[in-house]
């Protein structure tokens, strides 16, 4: 099973959104990986295929070994997406080898299905480089534009989400004010008009719906802190990156804020690799690990942090709000670690753009996601995706 191809593929139209496929005895292994796409895909044709062209693709724990590379192995940069990358294109490939899919690889399944909570983006979320309000992606119309849906209308948000089966939801009232202030500070009325989406939550819905709070890891710890005891009134199910993960003890000191009000701190979608986790679980910084398999160093990296979060009693939740490939990953480890909490998915990706991409995706419903059915990853690219307007393919072949 040498390694014969590795070919990546860009879409102008989604400059983040990096696919990377292994081709291997007639089989292609598929991954992904999201942010600076044209940087990583740079690295995968100068650094990577060398030490991957002509190799066993069923050594995936050497190979991913072989990525880390002397800089980069320590942050969830561009040498650790394309480690990512590869390694579920890799893992994609051995389930198909197999002829199973990837749970059963992973161990076997501990749960048919796991819960989905839905975070309210829209379509065009992301799409652009750049973080928070400048890439929204507001002021289309059409159905599930969900991020306007919840600056505007929350309750009614929460209710159609309700009679979807879905009864959780992640939002993000206060990203707006941390641009202002640099995160150093939010004013008595800034927080009174963050805190609406969410009274009007409660206001309609009661208590029927978990609600998350994302703070994209944009505040000061003292700025959190206050932020996370003015949502004690509220009852948000968790608090999310309050601040980053590599401010020494800052995660920590805000969840044990978060645990005077009975909440739980949710972290860890930039944190990279095993020992990226070690210190914020010795330092119990967190409740939820919110591991993402195309930025931590793939599956096995994710089997890995899951694991130890175990050990510390502790669960992980797979971020999504990527691509689809992420998604499709992510539910396959969900259902099969016991320690899995719920699966993050985004209806405005998956019933638009992710469609576009991947033959199949994962099935949500009566508020559960399972993964595909068939082997490896159990999808594959569109197969008219190399000839579509606006995409880019690169290849590098063994010789």
């Amino acid at each position: 099973m040498r390694i014969e191809r590795v070919e990546t593929i860009r879409h102008a139209d989604f400059p983040n959104l990096l696919f990377v496929l292994v081709h291997c005895d007639g089989l292609v292994g598929l991954g992904e990986t999201f942010y600076a796409a044209e940087a990583v895909e740079a690295y995968i044709h100068s650094v990577a295929t060398p030490l991957l062209l002509g190799q066993d693709a069923s050594r995936i724990t050497a190979l991913n070994r072989s990525l880390e590379g002397y800089v980069g192995y320590a942050g969830s940069g561009i040498e650790t997406r394309a480690r990512s990358a590869v390694d579920v294109a890799l893992w994609d490939l051995a389930g198909q080898r197999a002829g199973a899919p990837l749970h059963d690889l992973m161990g076997g399944r501990t749960r048919d299905s796991i819960r989905a909570y839905n975070t309210c983006a829209g379509s065009q979320y992301v799409r652009r480089d750049g973080q928070a309000t400048q890439n929204y992606g507001r002021g289309l119309d059409g159905q599930w534009e969900d991020l306007d849906r919840f600056l505007s209308d929350a309750g009614g948000l929460a209710e159609e989400l309700l009679s979807e089966g879905i009864t959780g939801m992640k939002i993000w009232p206060f990203d707006t004010y941390a641009e202002m202030s640099q995160g150093a500070s939010i004013t008595n009325d800034q927080m009174r008009a963050s805190l609406e989406p969410i009274r009007r939550i409660r206001e309609v819905v009661g208590d029927q719906m978990d609600v998350m709070i994302e703070l994209h890891a944009l505040w000061t710890v003292p700025a959190a802190s206050s932020i996370v005891r003015a949502l004690e009134p509220y009852a948000p199910y968790w608090v999310e990156d309050p601040v980053r993960a590599d401010v020494p003890g800052g995660l920590a000191r805000v969840r044990d804020v978060a645990g005077g009000i009975g909440t739980m701190i949710a972290a860890g979608e930039t944190v990279s690799g095993l020992a990226g986790y070690v210190p914020l679980l010795a330092e119990k910084a967190l409740d939820v690990a919110t591991v993402d398999l195309v930025w931590c160093g793939g599956i096995t990296h994710g089997l890995r942090i899951a694991a130890l979060a175990g050990t510390y009693g502790l669960s992980v939740a797979p971020h999504d709000c990527t691509g689809p490939v992420a998604l499709t990953a992510a539910t396959h480890m969900s259902v099969s670690v016991p320690n899995a909490l719920m699966q993050e998915t985004v209806r405005a990706s998956l019933r638009t753009w992710y469609q576009d991409f991947l033959t199949e995706l994962p099935p949500i419903k009566d508020g559960q996601i399972s993964p595909p059915a068939g082997p490896g990853l159990g999808t594959a690219l569109q197969p008219d995706i190399r000839t579509r307007s606006g995409v880019s393919t690169r290849t590098s072949t063994y010789s």
